[in-house]
């Protein structure tokens, strides 16, 4: 094989980009849409860790506590609900050959558990999807990410309710059969294996424990609601892939999940830090091993007994779950993580571990962190890429992929060699992956345009290829610049990777 073939992606591979609705469109109550999780997740203007509702004990129900004439930074976005067609275009001016975005469900369906849709938001979704296509991208849209109703929350407790099954194929079927004509490919639950670690976000569900005294909000979640959240996610998934086979023959749906949550390296070679490493990985393969394989994996349901917290499974459902898998993995991966037997796994990508003895970035060898403490690992991304393809053996997608930097434009273009070079070095480690047989049809860069930063709830934290004005502070008048990362992804889109 020639070098210069050895050095080129596969023809056909999809080169883009990825945000979300609920990062960037704004306009929270515009337009008939209902307040969704990530409206009151607000981020730095709060502790960080109680979201923007409470418990009212006279009716038995949370509800919002955010003042709704109080518009927060994540209320806001950076407004592509109104600049999509200039922002797409913008985009577009990389070659990109799709783009991934998400529809959100309280716009489409305010409050949730509606039985008609709303006309203005999926006349919306088809100027957005058109605009997409009319530039040559594949559109690539995620079902949900991160905005779940906040209505089918404070109702039927969101996820850990059955009825949330009903209430999400209704969504689908309309979506399918509005948009499957025009999009071939989907992605179903963003990032679901952060069901336990980020229930309100990731599963929807609020904690039917309202014990005041515990500190952070996510501490009165049971074990057993969680588990039946699993458990309805995972058939609602089976559920959603069956339907979509049949409304849309053509097209290709998968699976989102956090990779770095399986990017888990042992901190040495003690037998004990292996097994915790092993304890870390499986409580991310368990979402893979159900959506992709089809069942449920025997350590879990031993644990499910041990502690007598099997969810409610009727007759038939692990029959549906197991002959309806997903077509393709996809997947964000940012950073790899540690294990250690003492404090177990860590997934935040820069905490101390062993009691503070050392951190790490100890244990890590010379891996630098970015501001917000992710490791930079190329080769864990090449790792974790084998690793899923040797295990599945199915097509992937890298469905985000990127690093957060603090900038202002406030001095001429930004320049920003660290984003080149950590793009760089991560599509030189994917290349080296397919070489060795991982069929990757495809790469996003995670937000090609600076967006809210769903884990931190700010602005700051940038990743695009494209400034936009807008501060922590509230602060900027939203104008879009270019940076000098767009013109070197440009390029080596252009030469596929060469």
């Amino acid at each position: 094989m020639s070098k210069e073939l050895q050095y080129k992606f596969p023809e056909g591979f999809l080169w883009g980009g990825a945000i979300a609705a609920n990062q960037s469109e704004g306009a929270w109550l515009e337009d008939g849409k209902t307040p969704q999780v990530t409206d009151v997740m607000v981020g730095i203007e709060n502790d960080g860790h109680t979201p923007g509702i409470k418990f009212n004990e006279t009716t038995g129900k949370y509800e919002m506590a955010q003042d709704p004439n109080k518009v927060y930074l994540a209320n806001e976005g950076i407004d592509f609900y109104h600049r999509y067609k200039e922002d797409i275009r913008l985009i577009a001016g990389m070659g990109f050959t799709c783009f991934r975005t998400s529809i959100s469900w309280a716009r489409v369906f305010p409050k949730g558990d509606a039985l008609v849709p709303n006309e203005v938001a999926l006349k919306h979704y088809d100027d957005v999807i058109d605009t997409i296509r009319s530039y040559g991208m594949e559109p690539i849209i995620t079902i949900t990410h991160f905005d779940n109703p906040l209505d089918l929350m404070i109702n039927y407790n969101g996820w850990s309710n059955r009825k949330c099954i009903d209430f999400y194929l209704n969504y689908c079927d309309t979506i399918f059969r509005r948009y499957g004509g025009k999009v071939k490919y989907w992605l179903t639950f963003n990032e679901i294996n952060n069901l336990y670690r980020r229930p309100f976000a990731a599963a929807g569900v609020l904690p039917s424990n309202t014990d005041v005294n515990k500190k952070y909000f996510d501490e009165n979640y049971t074990e057993l609601e969680m588990n039946q959240a699993l458990h309805n996610t995972m058939l609602a998934n089976a559920l959603s892939v069956k339907l979509f086979h049949k409304l849309v023959p053509n097209g290709m749906i998968g699976c989102m999940m956090a990779g770095s949550h399986a990017a888990v390296y042992p901190a040495s070679c003690n037998p004990d830090d292996v097994l915790a490493t092993i304890d870390a990985k499986r409580e991310t393969y368990l979402f893979t091993d159900i959506m992709c394989e089809g069942y449920y994996p025997y350590w879990l349901t031993k644990l499910w007994e041990k502690h007598d917290t099997y969810p409610e499974i009727f007759e038939g459902e692990l029959e549906t779950i197991r002959d309806n898998t997903v077509d393709y993995l996809g997947f964000s991966y940012y950073f790899s993580n540690v294990c250690t037997y003492e404090e177990g796994h860590m997934y935040d990508g820069g905490a101390l571990v062993s009691g503070g003895k050392k951190t790490v970035n100890e244990f890590c060898n010379e891996f630098s962190p970015d501001p917000w403490r992710f490791r930079k690992d190329p080769k864990g991304f090449r790792i974790l890429v084998q690793e899923y393809s040797d295990r599945y053996h199915l097509p992937l997608f890298i469905a985000e992929n990127g690093i957060g930097l603090y900038e202002n434009d406030k001095d001429g273009p930004i320049q920003d060699p660290e984003r080149v070079k950590y793009l760089e070095e991560h599509l030189k480690q994917l290349q080296l992956a397919i070489e060795d047989g991982a069929r990757v049809f495809g790469y996003c860069w995670w937000g090609p345009i600076d967006i809210m930063s769903s884990g931190s709830g700010e602005m700051d934290k940038r990743y695009g290829f494209i400034y936009v004005d807008k501060h922590n502070d509230g602060t900027g008048d939203m104008h879009r610049s270019i940076k000098q990362s767009y013109y070197r992804y440009k390029e080596i889109i252009e030469n596929n990777g060469l």
